[in-house]
């Protein structure tokens, strides 16, 4: 039993977006919800794992903006009705599995039904960054429940700060200049192979935990996407690198995870085993298995209302 993805959609930016983390993040989550049939008033929860936003904004939390937007129970919840619970999470390219992670609990729980995670940057603006790094992308990741043996598994964390000088591997600040504040960034030479030295660790322990040998995997879905990360993964791990799917544009940030998983959703076999893999500043690296459920199909009355879902199993004769 665990949390399965029933639906990832990606949002590109157009020219009015590439400067709205908001409207990305929106878009995506419009798209995934229509495409699933999901009514936006049946989401429980939004969990919203972006870093980089519009005008470098802090406050107000985006994922209730997102909610509102999306029009998810916007309104003030009352005793007897339902009602939305939204949140930011900031964990950079690790946001969409520490989400997951989150949404699962919750699930587990059995206090929610339906959850949505986004995740999504964009340069928040002229002059209020240096060298912006990531390409303007949403993500959106619709979430249920399955009392089946496929879904997500337990995440293992593993968290390898050990800079002897006390430099950062990445960075990114907001400092006063030219009467605005300015977005900064830095990063180490050697970022990729301590990110994937983190990712591969975290990647063993979870399949020790878990006690399935590598060759079991059918795919690692891993973030972030630069090509040197991957390659690095892929030798510590002791993989091809074409096992390792990646989003297909490398400077994705929070959306890269959710971007690579999209790429293959609809071509997993029912029962394949992905290893979710991320690793981002910290250095923080996160790992955890996910099992393809068979794929679900709504059931509607005449009247258009949803009645039930099934899965193709389900509809055999």
């Amino acid at each position: 039993m665990g949390t399965v993805i029933d639906r990832v959609d990606i949002a590109r930016a157009r020219w009015r977006d590439r400067h709205s983390a908001l409207h990305l993040a929106v878009s995506a989550a419009n798209d995934c919800l229509q495409r699933a049939g999901c009514d936006p008033n049946e989401l429980d929860l939004v969990v919203n794992a972006g870093i980089y936003r519009d005008r470098n904004l802090g406050e107000p939390a985006l994922a209730a903006l997102i909610q509102d937007d999306i029009g998810a129970n916007p309104e003030d919840p009352h005793d007897d009705a339902h009602g939305t619970f939204s949140f930011d999470i900031a964990n950079g390219a690790c946001g969409v599995l520490t989400a997951l992670q989150i949404v699962d609990g919750f699930l587990r729980s059995h206090s929610i039904d339906r959850a949505l995670v986004v995740a999504s940057d964009a340069n928040p603006g002229h002059g209020m960054s240096e060298h912006f790094p990531f390409s303007a992308t949403g993500a959106a990741v619709l979430c249920g429940w399955t009392d089946d043996s496929y879904g997500l598994g337990r995440v293992s964390w593993v968290n390898a700060y050990d800079s002897q000088d006390g430099s950062e591997i990445f960075s990114a600040t907001v400092g006063f200049a030219d009467a605005r504040n300015v977005l900064r960034f830095s990063q180490a030479a050697d970022m990729d192979e301590r990110f994937a030295a983190a990712a591969a660790q975290a990647a063993h322990e979870c399949l020790d935990a878990q006690s399935v040998p590598l060759s079991d995997i059918d795919l690692i879905v891993a973030a972030p996407a630069r090509p040197g990360y991957r390659t690095a993964l892929a030798n510590r791990l002791g993989v091809p690198v074409d096992k390792i799917s990646v989003a297909d544009d490398q400077r994705m940030h929070t959306a890269a995870l959710a971007a690579a998983f999209e790429q293959h959703a609809d071509r997993l076999p029912v029962g394949a085993q992905i290893l979710l893999v991320a690793a981002g500043a910290g250095v923080t690296a996160g790992a955890a298995l996910y099992c393809q459920p068979p794929p679900s199909f709504r059931t509607f009355d005449p009247h258009g209302e949803v009645t039930g879902e099934r899965t193709v199993s389900e509809w055999s004769i």
